[in-house]
């Protein structure tokens, strides 16, 4: 089955919609289909605008899939991240932020690790005030986030949020993201979708060459390099697999991360009561 389902609202317009599993995980077929679709983006001659959005209430995308095989990740290729020699992972968000089309993350429920690296990549970022929720939660983990949140954060919100973001690995609220600049605007739930259909349907009724031609001017004043993606996603396999974070995740599974429920509704606070040979306390 599909993880991510494509609609043509028109040929201008599109909306892609993840619906993968009880908390919408990103795992290795994500990043296959994503990089297909991508693709399709990079090369369409119409298509102007798409929004991200979830199937799911209460998961955007929870975060990348823990229990993936890590000779399976570090393995994965694709044609373009060979042809850039890049891991799949860095190749698929640095060619998501140059795109010739403006991508939207609609964000409705938890966003955090590989999820809130994917809606970084994206230009415009929109979020329900009292049902979105955003987080890295690596570091309380023991590891390093691999996406280029080190390299987005920063020149969104400034070197201390971003730090407090980073190395607290809390949960934010929607209406706390809008503050920091971690997205644009937090609007009331009811009101979020037909804002960005209505933000999405207004640039798609624009012409292309001055979106794409705009665009480009504005990825030459902040764009983080590529370098930046690559060292944080070599900092993340290493770190991800040393034997203290290794227990973290294993408490953490104990705790039902991963699953709906209280493990993964709050895991912000869980990441933060590892107790050692004790796991997690609630």
């Amino acid at each position: 089955m599909p993880q991510i389902h494509v609609r043509q609202n028109s040929a201008t317009y599109w909306t892609a919609t993840f619906d993968h599993g009880p908390v919408n995980l990103m795992d290795p077929d994500t990043l296959y289909e994503l990089d297909a679709l991508v693709s399709r983006l990079e090369t369409d001659p119409d298509v102007q605008v798409v929004v991200f959005d979830s199937a799911n209430p209460d998961y955007f995308i929870a975060h990348w899939d823990m229990a993936a095989d890590p000779q399976t990740v570090v393995g994965m290729a694709t044609e373009s991240s060979k042809r850039r020699g890049m891991h799949p992972y860095t190749d698929l968000f640095t060619r998501l932020s140059r795109l010739p089309v403006v991508t939207i993350a609609s964000v409705r429920g938890r966003v955090r690790g590989a999820g809130s690296e994917f809606i970084l990549a994206c230009d415009i970022r929109f979020a329900s005030r009292e049902r979105a929720v955003l987080g890295q939660f690596e570091v309380g983990l023991g590891a390093v986030p691999g996406g280029g949140t080190t390299a987005w954060l920063p020149r969104l919100m400034g070197r201390g949020r971003a730090l407090e973001v980073l190395l607290g690995a809390d949960d934010f609220p929607g209406d706390l993201a809008e503050r920091y600049g971690y997205v644009n605007r937090a609007l009331p739930d009811g009101e979020l979708d037909e804002f960005v259909d209505g933000f999405a349907s207004r640039i798609a009724g624009f012409e292309k060459q001055a979106i794409v031609e705009t665009k480009a001017l504005v990825n030459r004043v902040d764009l983080p390099s590529d370098d930046e993606f690559v060292a944080a996603l070599n900092g993340y396999f290493a770190s991800f697999s040393r034997p203290g974070t290794q227990a973290r995740a294993a408490a953490l599974f104990e705790l039902g991360v991963q699953q709906p429920g209280d493990g993964e509704l709050r895991l912000g606070h869980h990441v933060a009561q590892y107790k050692g040979d004790a796991g997690v306390q609630n």
